[in-house]
């Protein structure tokens, strides 16, 4: 299959893919869905406002013939998805595809691993806020332990995917959990990647004042630790990745508050509820779902994505002040994933 190279307004390609496979999740993390929001009587999509496996397959297999690459399935909580190994397999099996892998906080994976690599699926992201279990249950308000989670890193490992720790860091909720993240990957040799804390939809409470700053993390490590800086693997890499010295693991820094990275984001967006969004701070999506099942034609389909990518101009991250953190309008992160 030849791949079309199409670009938006600025000349960033369209290589990235995320696919929000679900909206809940069986976490109620601080700065991603609070609990007084997203509590027992929130409204979740009702299954069919979801995207089927058939649905989503169409759309991937579309955007590989306009140049992507990667795939990623994200949530919510990807794997509360019912037999999201026979997606993987789906996506996996499409011709194109490079490299599929998916975010998940860890609690299902470890009994899943197993099936999720037999499905095709490469690599997991696992997010991880903290070791200490007071620390890490008061951010994820749900009397969880950092241990199983910590558990299933293993089994994922032990099943041949490739793994990362995910941690997003917010100032007084888990800055005094740094170090020792970085030294207990460290020593198993899994790469930590560190997160700014940032203005994702509109429920998180966000401000600067909250934001420890890839600087100061790199600060932090470094007093323990030598670290040497490692080239990007390719364009649209948003991590600024380290070594440390003497060794193979890496520690990275995501940071869009801090260093925005607008100027090569390559990624798009599927929501959980089918719509189509251009940046992760977007208000507003294109609704694929209901031309979809409206009977739109494959020709039709293409030409409706290249028009939207053509006409991207965000560049969020680089724009944010404080006042427009705050005023505007975002898509939560529990549908668009991260």
């Amino acid at each position: 299959m030849q791949q079309a190279v199409i670009t938006d307004k600025f000349g960033r390609v369209l290589q990235d893919l995320r696919i929000s496979v679900t909206d809940r999740c069986n976490f109620r993390c601080r700065y991603c869905m609070p609990r007084e929001i997203f509590g027992k009587d929130f409204a979740f999509l009702p299954k069919e406002h979801l995207l089927t496996f058939e649905e989503i397959e169409r759309l991937a297999s579309t955007f590989l013939q306009l140049g992507v690459k990667k795939i990623r399935l994200t949530g919510g909580e990807p794997l509360l998805r019912k037999n999201i190994d026979e997606l993987i397999e789906r996506l996996a099996s499409l011709e194109g595809l490079e490299d599929i892998g998916l975010t998940t906080n860890g609690v299902l994976l470890g009994k899943m691993a197993d099936k999720l690599k037999a499905a095709g699926l490469k690599r997991v992201n696992v997010s991880l806020d903290a070791l200490d279990d007071k620390t890490f249950m008061a951010i994820n308000d749900s009397n969880f332990p950092s241990h199983p989670v910590i558990k299933s890193i293993q089994q994922a490992k032990d099943a041949g995917l490739v793994v990362k720790i995910n941690m997003v860091v917010k100032k007084g909720m888990n800055d005094h959990e740094v170090l020792s993240m970085a030294n207990f990957f460290k020593e198993r040799g899994i790469t930590l990647r560190f997160i700014e804390f940032m203005d994702v939809g509109q429920t998180n409470g966000w401000d600067f004042q909250h934001v420890v700053t890839k600087k100061e993390l790199y600060e932090m490590i470094a007093k323990e630790h030598d670290l040497e800086p490692v080239e990007p693997d390719y364009i649209g890499e948003v991590a600024k990745r380290y070594r440390y010295k003497g060794t193979e693991t890496e520690v990275g820094f995501i940071t869009s508050v801090s260093e925005s990275f607008c100027s090569s984001c390559t990624r798009a967006r599927i929501a959980a509820d089918g719509h189509f969004y251009t940046c992760l701070f977007a208000g507003t999506g294109f609704n694929l779902k209901d031309i979809l099942r409206e009977g739109i034609s494959n020709e039709e389909l293409k030409n409706t994505i290249i028009n939207r990518w053509q006409k991207r101009e965000d560049r969020y991250s680089d724009e944010r002040t404080e006042e427009t953190a705050k005023k505007r309008k975002k898509i939560e992160m529990s549908y668009i994933g991260g």
